[in-house]
């Protein structure tokens, strides 16, 4: 094999940097990457349990090409800094309201949304909330209709008719590092095509002070998330945002009918079901970067 000389050599396109930032948002000192020309249309990521933004580390530089890329943790999540729980509610309501006030604080007027297992409750209560302010959805893996689940949430659903301390400790296995890695990560997805980076970072995470009982506590208010649903379908029928629903169609949590059913009240929406598991992105981030330029080109002008 004869090697190209080194002064002939091609180099590879080069990649926006990525910035990791702090915002305070009142009680909660926001940690976030951002990547991407500051004059260029916003997405915004928001991450799901157990992880942090790291889970798009990989995302992030392909979306940068075109793209202002802003993926923060959520309060009680990652490398955010937020309250005690004597201090403040672990509720899908307030970690909203947070995520609201802080994309304020950065000045973000309009943008779409990447939103993934936690997030979407949380970003649908955004977009409800400010509609104006939402230019597209890319919901991976982010449930808002009662068929999209699966039949793995019966402790969870106990727990939350009836949350005695033995339903909230049953909770716990969870938690274990052995159920975010095999669950949450390697179920239904090729696993050599998954770093352990990912699954070994949220368990550390999780080992925390008070990590567990904060993530008990969401566990436990997730049970308001579903009687929400009929409000975020009212959002999506009255303003039909641009929505691609990009889905691991193995995920042992959300099914690919709750990907398939943003049909129902957003006909155009475009639905992809990829071969792989929860956290899609761990095995498909080129596919699902090449997906989001597909659908959000055509609708430039609306960004």
């Amino acid at each position: 094999m004869t090697l190209m000389p080194l002064d002939v050599r091609t180099s590879p396109p080069m990649r926006a940097p990525i910035f990791y930032r702090r915002q305070v948002v009142d009680d909660v000192t926001f940690f976030y990457r951002e990547a991407g020309p500051a004059d260029r249309p916003v997405i915004l990521l928001l991450h799901g349990f157990p992880t942090s933004s790291h889970m798009f580390r990989d995302l992030i530089p392909i979306l940068a090409e075109d793209f202002r890329v802003i993926a923060p943790d959520l309060p009680g999540f990652g490398n955010t800094i937020s309250p005690p729980r004597y201090a403040f509610d672990y509720t899908f309501d307030n970690l909203a309201d947070r995520v609201s006030r802080f994309t304020e604080e950065l000045g973000l007027t309009r943008f779409a949304i990447y939103v993934f297992d936690y997030g979407a409750p949380i970003g649908f209560r955004v977009a409800t909330a400010h509609p104006e302010r939402i230019s597209a959805i890319i919901s991976q893996n982010g449930n808002a209709y009662l068929e999209g689940f699966s039949d793995k949430w019966g402790p969870l659903e106990t727990y939350w008719r009836d949350p005695s301390f033995a339903h909230r400790e049953a909770c716990r296995v969870f938690l274990s590092a052995e159920s975010i890695r095999t669950m949450q990560y390697l179920f239904g997805a090729d696993p050599a095509r998954v770093a352990p980076d990912g699954y070994t970072l949220d368990a550390a995470y999780l080992a925390r002070p008070e990590a567990e009982e904060i993530q008990l506590d969401l566990i436990y208010d997730y049970r308001n998330n579903p009687p929400m649903y009929p409000w975020f379908q009212s959002y999506f029928r009255e303003y039909r945002p641009p929505m691609l629903a990009i889905w691991g169609r193995n995920d042992p949590h959300f099914l690919p009918a709750g990907a398939q059913a943003y049909r129902r009240d957003i006909p155009a929406a475009k639905v992809v079901l990829l071969d792989t598991g929860h956290f899609a992105l761990e095995t498909h981030a080129a596919e699902i970067g090449d997906e989001i330029f597909s659908f959000l080109n055509p609708i430039s002008h609306l960004l």
